[in-house]
């Protein structure tokens, strides 16, 4: 292709965290560029928000609907190829079906959407229309996952026995939410907004996830102990569960925002016949691989010999630390490239296949029912 892609954007305006992480991640490669956006509820702030990133003021919109209906009025080598939801749960849906309807590809925020039902239809509306759905499971991203989920694929490890993930956050171990200055704490936990689950629904889905895409296995069974600690939240803020995947392997996840002192110390521990192999979110360039009789051996990011997945990941030379914004731009960077395959009618490199899709925020949602479900029920064992 002789251009970029083109992104419009839902939410993400002045003072959002995340909005600046997508943008960033996007134009690491340099293969797709903002044109548009709807960048907040409120109007004036999309407005002001625009200005910020220099677009032109008729492509900033009031709101969602407004953007898609008047981007597909205008010429095809003009108007925006995607959209990117960087919204609360609850803002989901509404963006990404309309988007689909109207012959947009789209890339959003985990999880998919505020419930089953609306997954499940946003599912539908993938396969109906055909269009490219990328949801931002980012810890998928960092070349070292992508050498543990190769290392497994190829037999390395041998059968999986055991998985042990773990998500601990310390922010939310008192009432944060009360304070009317912490927004990010208020929408997590409002279930107006977030849903079901709150730290399930937050975290307790990338460790799910994480354990799935690496292992390639499918949690079958679940039992779950989910706790509100904190007096006066209305969500879970802690949870422990006992896991079983569909070959026969145990598991176990937990996922906590009152652990007091952890910051996003996403960890997975994974045991085969032959091998085990340990991955930390806060040291990401290092894989470690365990055996019964010989030493361990570490892999670097950029080291060595490390399999075509994880090159293909790998930004930077070795020992230059790479984290969490280039793990996100390789989403991007995949689904760009799938996109730009789709407008030039070629195959794309099946590398670049590997982002989450549709289907895998459905996982990410069936989970969060099927937790909460197990949490409350009396029954030991929950099917998934």
């Amino acid at each position: 292709m002789s251009r970029k892609i083109r992104m419009g954007m839902v939410g993400g305006g002045r003072g959002a965290f995340i909005g600046g992480v997508h943008r960033i991640a996007a134009a690491i490669d340099q293969q797709i560029e903002l044109v548009c956006g709807a960048f907040s509820s409120n109007p004036e702030k999309s407005r002001l928000s625009g200005e910020d990133f220099f677009l032109d003021p008729s492509r900033v919109y009031g709101t969602y609907e407004e953007m898609i209906k008047k981007e597909s009025e205008l010429p095809e080598d003009v108007r925006m190829d995607f959209i990117s939801i960087v919204t609360p749960n609850h803002m989901h849906y509404g963006p990404a079906k309309m988007a689909l309807e109207h012959g947009f590809h789209v890339v959003c925020d985990k999880p998919l959407a505020f419930d089953l039902e609306e997954s499940r239809d946003l599912v539908d509306t993938v396969n109906r229309t055909g269009m490219i759905f990328a949801l931002t499971h980012n810890y998928t991203g960092y070349p070292m996952v992508k050498q543990a989920r190769a290392m497994i694929k190829n037999g390395d490890l041998g059968k999986i026995r055991k998985v042990v993930v773990e998500y601990p956050q310390g922010w939310l171990a008192t009432l944060l939410e009360a304070d009317t200055e912490q927004k990010q704490a208020a929408w997590r936990t409002d279930p107006s907004k977030s849903g079901i689950a709150g730290s399930m629904g937050d975290i307790g889905t990338h460790a799910e996830n994480l354990a799935e895409y690496i292992t390639g296995l499918k949690i079958a069974e679940m039992c779950a102990d989910i706790s509100t600690i904190v007096d006066g939240r209305q969500l879970d803020d802690d949870g422990n569960v006992l896991l079983r995947f569909d070959n026969g392997a145990r598991g176990i996840l937990f996922a906590s925002q009152i652990s007091v002192g952890e910051e996003n110390s996403l960890a997975i521990r994974i045991y085969g016949e032959k091998a085990g192999l340990e991955w930390h979110q806060m040291e990401p360039n290092t894989l470690i691989v365990k055996y019964q009789n010989k030493a361990n051996e570490i892999y670097r990011t950029g080291v060595g010999e490390l399999y075509p997945e994880t090159v293909a990941a790998a930004r930077t030379p070795a020992g230059h630390p790479e984290g969490y914004l280039e793990a996100f731009a390789n989403i991007y960077r995949n689904f760009s490239k799938c996109v730009q395959a789709r407008i030039a009618g070629v195959e794309v490199d099946p590398i670049y296949n590997d982002y989450p899709t549709v289907e895998d925020g459905l996982r990410g949602m069936e989970f969060i029912y099927k937790v909460i479900e197990s949490g409350k029920s009396d029954q030991k064992w929950i099917k998934m």
